[in-house]
């Protein structure tokens, strides 16, 4: 009898950590998260093929001349053998911007560093994208454009060596405070486009001149225990974000470490009246984030400004110390947005706001359009939090934004606003929440 009890007892715990995990394994939707998603195995260099290690093809360990030439001489001949990957070994190498090949790769040694050129002449114009626009702009330091099996790796860093861009944008905003971040000519750290199933992982990547890594029309890319770093003084990196994430399908950012002078992880896609329609503009679906950390940044997890379409969303089992804001669903009055099923899960730690959802007006354009579009948000879950904010429900109420079915749950908030107001979010309920050891009702 007793074994029949046990066997039984056994049974029900077998089916309660089934169910326990079935719940995490679905996306805030309710459809199933692959197992793509649980797979963190890292790449092995011996498995990347032939090693090019760039001092044997003539590149020299000075941080003074630029080789950017002689490194994409050694990219360019791995490509022609049939791929490999390019080793930057112990060292500093300086470089304008460089351009991977079908099943090249890179590797950048613990001790070795690849450093960004400062003169923009280094990073020759071409067709790209900025700001949810395709333009002719300056490519990154790291460029792979159409590379399926992209892998950066090894323990090394890639640094922006941004100073003299930074500079150049403050003094640009004393002469012009309405200039864009695209008036001052400035590189991103790394930049891919088209490519799928990417991988970047362990590497330092610092001091960026512009963005720090932005992943345009890719799916399947995995970011694992990066490290993401621009300063915020003495001089401000302006406009560093750490990962950016335009029109993307399956994204796991997972181990993370990010401390920039604008936001942790942006979600792009496009801006303007007509951005929903217009060729290039896309959704972003399929996103978990877990187990990162977060310093200082203008928010943690930005959707938009330039975004029309986010979905399944899952930011879990961080640590926040710094962030301006939590949760930012940043709307645009003149251009159609619509953020839904994002779920926030187990995040602790010190915020200056916690949700905010904010009207983003600065270079506003109609561009003649009668009718301003909606913007809306929907389906957010924020649960399991233990923040100390300043404000922590930080939504005020703008025309032509509509929010419906927010839900928090299990949750301790001290906040020195705790002001709540239900009005603005059409369905939002809260279960177990406490501001301020107050339980929200």
């Amino acid at each position: 009898m007793k074994t029949i009890l046990k066997c039984i007892i056994c049974i029900i715990g077998c089916i309660s950590i089934s169910n326990a995990q079935d719940s995490k394994d679905v996306f805030p939707d309710g459809t199933a998260i692959p197992d793509w998603f649980r797979d963190t195995s890292k790449i092995q260099l011996k498995n990347l093929g032939k090693q090019y290690k760039i001092t044997d093809y003539g590149v020299v360990n000075d941080s003074t001349i630029v080789q950017t030439v002689k490194i994409q001489n050694v990219i360019d001949q791995a490509a022609k053998n049939g791929g490999g990957v390019i080793v930057i070994p112990k060292g500093v190498f300086l470089s304008g911007a460089l351009f991977f090949k079908p099943k090249t790769h890179l590797y950048v040694d613990k001790a070795g560093v690849l450093k960004g050129s400062d003169d923009i002449s280094n990073y020759p114009i071409m067709p790209s994208r900025m700001e949810g626009q395709n333009l002719d702009y300056f490519p990154a330091l790291v460029n792979a454009y159409g590379v399926d099996g992209f892998t950066i790796s090894g323990h090394g860093t890639i640094n922006g060596n941004g100073l003299n861009y930074w500079k150049a944008f403050w003094e640009r905003r004393k002469v012009n405070p309405k200039c864009t971040n695209l008036e001052v000519s400035r590189p991103r750290l790394v930049f891919i486009w088209k490519s799928n199933n990417v991988q970047l992982q362990d590497v330092k990547l610092i001091n960026a001149g512009f963005w720090t890594s932005h992943y345009y029309q890719c799916n399947n890319i995995k970011l694992l225990d990066l490290y993401i770093y621009s300063p915020y003084q003495p001089v401000k990196a302006p406009s560093t974000d750490a990962i950016d994430i335009d029109v993307c399908s399956n994204v796991l950012i997972k181990g993370c470490y990010m401390s920039v002078n604008d936001d942790a992880i942006a979600l792009k896609g496009g801006k303007g009246p007509w951005a929903d329609t217009q060729e290039g503009n896309g959704e972003n679906t399929n996103i978990i984030i877990e187990d990162c950390e977060f310093g200082y940044c203008h928010s943690a997890l930005t959707n938009g400004s330039e975004s029309i379409h986010n979905r399944n969303v899952i930011f879990r089992n961080c640590k926040v110390d710094g962030p301006s804001r939590l949760l930012w669903l940043k709307m645009r009055p003149d251009t159609p947005q619509h953020y839904e099923y994002i779920t926030l899960d187990n995040i602790k730690g010190k915020v200056k706001r916690g949700l905010v959802v904010y009207q983003w007006s600065q270079f506003f354009d109609l561009k003649g359009r009668k009718d301003p579009p909606l913007s809306t948000g929907s389906n957010i879950t924020l649960k399991n939090l233990n923040l100390n904010c300043d404000r922590f429900f930080a939504v005020d109420e703008y025309d032509n934004i509509k929010l419906n079915d927010f839900t928090f749950e299990d949750s301790k908030i001290i906040s020195k606003d705790a002001s709540i107001n239900k009005n603005l979010v059409d369905g939002i309920s809260f279960k177990n929440v406490y501001v301020n050891d107050k339980l929200i009702k």
